[in-house]
């Protein structure tokens, strides 16, 4: 089933995703790298940057999600909302994260938010590897197999 979202029908989104996820998993590992207790600051300036460009990759990734959504139907419709839904508190959990972290809060508070927030997006990867592996969405029709040969000889 394509999705109208796509480049020479590569599906768009499936593409855009591993930006944020990429950069919100290094944000964590950050985390807890400067807990365990390396004594660098640089680990919390890093992890902070790098969720600001997952919540910039995840609103650009969302604009072909939200279009392909649109073409769905049914039970289709309702998991990728719950999916858009799930996304959008992900994005919403790391503003707050980047917000308190430039407040000064304390760092086991958003580290914390971090894996809680982690958590909320492997339960959204997974409806929507449900929506590509179960229910073929984005997923281009194979080719019709040709008729197979039947060779025909003559006397056996």
């Amino acid at each position: 089933m394509q999705t109208p979202a796509n480049i020479a029908r590569h599906p768009i989104h499936p593409m855009l995703v591993t930006i944020p996820i990429g950069l919100w998993v290094c944000s964590l590992v950050c985390d807890f790298v400067r807990a365990s207790g390396s004594g660098n600051p640089n680990w919390a300036v890093v992890a902070l940057y790098t969720m600001v460009g997952g919540i910039a990759g995840a609103l650009v990734a969302a604009i072909p999600g939200f279009i392909d959504m649109l073409s769905l139907q049914g039970g289709l419709k309702r998991i990728a909302l719950t999916h858009m839904a799930i996304n959008l508190t992900v994005v919403a959990l790391y503003a707050v994260n980047v917000w308190m972290r430039t407040q000064g809060r304390e760092p086991n508070t958003t580290l914390w938010l971090s894996v809680l927030t982690i958590a909320l997006l492997l339960v959204s990867g997974w409806l929507g590897g449900k929506m590509v592996y179960v229910h073929g969405v984005a997923v281009e029709n194979p080719p019709e197999p040709a008729p197979a040969k039947t060779e025909h000889r003559a006397g056996v």
